[in-house]
């Protein structure tokens, strides 16, 4: 059988950028291209590229390198593709650069260097209808929308995205629904600014399946609730109208889990950042959250040494964290990221200063995780399988996204049967360390 091109993929960054990655290749493949999973067996490299600090850049001049190395013929895309100086300053060997979410630029680039010998043909092609994906069968990356409307002073993304721009929202469900039909158990909901969600589109009425349904975030989670799998919000802005979540959430239709970057907890640093600077309120909308929904798990990232930074506005951060109790943490060292706004900001901190409040951030954090994972010892959790270990299966509960919390390791007993990969399974939980949880099947 004669195939077409062969294209390899390097995807880089984000899930945002993963989602990219997953639109690209699917067209590739709609067209009759292979995916190569080598160099070798390559006519040419496409690396998706992160542009959002200094050290992705680094990363991905690093992989542009690699490729060119072991393969000669590279198309860059993505969020440093908006650099093209740079990237032709330091390969000037690439065939083409393009900037984030320009699929056609992309597949056009391919068509020009590596045009596949033969027409797509649409009985042998195969693509599944939910297109590639680069996740397990079981769960999948959900973007909703392009770009953000922050003017946030240490972040580029809006040059490099530029302004929000939602999807409709019948195409979201009708993709989501592709997902689930096709095997996904879950769901991970993103964007830039996910609470945002048809703010730009004056969150008009869209059609599912015959039914109006409104472009708005809460409207969008009922909708996904009814499809019967785990359904989680990835990068939620506190809005007031996070609220209105909160009850789909304790009532099982979404799943008890927010992930919130509140950055920092200074009112000075947070006014310096261009963020919002009540975090006694967010206290305040914590502590009801968990009154409506005890399960709630919450998580965020932070940014320590952000210019102007006092040893007094750090306490205050340790202090806050001690108080909000976040169930997961992840913290920046702040990076002078070219073309952001922060740089020229005065009161520099210090990289060892910096280094210094990373570690003491962390350390605080991983007691509080400690404590909070105590908390479900005895509970018997249900646990979304996402393969094995040397002891038995490996797993996530509703407070765990992957990749980036923890996990649940449950041990199987002999002459039991394995659960796949995608199966939800009870799980009475036995011990449990800084950030992962141990157990074992209920009822075995």
């Amino acid at each position: 059988m004669k195939t077409g091109g062969r294209v390899g993929f390097v995807s880089l960054g984000c899930p945002k950028a993963l989602v990219d990655s997953e639109r690209i290749l699917t067209q590739l493949r709609l067209e009759g291209y292979q995916i190569s999973p080598t160099y070798a067996g390559a006519d040419v490299v496409v690396v998706n590229t992160c542009g959002f600090l200094d050290s992705a850049k680094q990363e991905s001049l690093e992989a542009i390198g690699e490729a060119l190395a072991e393969n000669g013929r590279v198309i860059v895309t993505g969020c440093m593709g908006g650099d093209e100086a740079a990237i032709r300053a330091a390969h000037p060997g690439v065939l083409a650069v393009t900037g984030p979410h320009q699929y056609e630029q992309v597949v056009a680039a391919v068509h020009q260097w590596a045009p596949a010998p033969v027409a797509h043909d649409p009985f042998v092609d195969l693509v599944p209808p939910q297109g590639i994906k680069l996740t397990p069968r079981h769960y999948a990356y959900l973007k909703i929308a392009e770009g953000c409307n922050h003017k946030c002073t240490f972040c580029i993304i809006p040059d490099l995205r530029g302004r929000l721009v939602s999807r409709p929202v019948g195409e979201v469900l009708d993709e989501a629904d592709r997902l689930v039909k096709s095997g996904v158990r879950e769901l991970l909901v993103i964007s830039q600014d996910t609470s945002a969600y048809g703010v730009d589109i004056k969150y008009r009425t869209g059609f599912w399946q015959g039914r109006p349904v409104k472009s708005n975030l809460l409207e969008l989670c009922r909708a996904l609730g009814d499809l019967g799998v785990w359904v989680r919000l990835h990068y939620v802005y506190p809005y007031p109208h996070v609220d209105a979540l909160i009850p789909l959430m304790a009532e099982g239709r979404i799943l008890p889990y927010l992930d919130i970057p509140f950055q920092h907890a200074s009112a000075s640093v947070l006014q310096a950042m261009q963020r919002p600077a009540h975090q006694e309120r967010t206290l305040e909308r914590i502590r009801a959250w968990r009154g409506q929904c005890p399960d709630l798990a919450l998580r965020s990232t932070f940014i320590v040494g952000f210019p102007g930074e006092t040893e007094a506005d750090f306490e205050l951060l340790l202090d806050w964290l001690w108080e909000a109790q976040l169930d997961r943490v992840g913290c920046f060292r702040y990076e002078a990221v070219a073309g952001a706004r922060a740089n020229a900001l005065p009161g520099a901190v210090p990289e060892e200063v910096k280094e210094e409040r990373w570690h003491r951030l962390m350390a605080a954090q991983q007691e509080i995780s400690a404590a909070r994972l105590q908390r479900r010892v005895g509970r018997v959790l249900e646990v979304l399988i996402d393969g094995r270990d040397a002891d038995g299966a490996v797993g996530r509960s509703a407070a765990d996204a992957p990749d980036i919390d923890g996990l649940v390791h449950v041990e199987i007993p002999t002459g039991g049967a394995m659960p796949a990969p995608g199966d939800r399974v009870p799980v009475l939980i036995e011990d449990a360390d800084d950030y992962d949880l141990f157990g074992r099947l209920s009822g075995s």
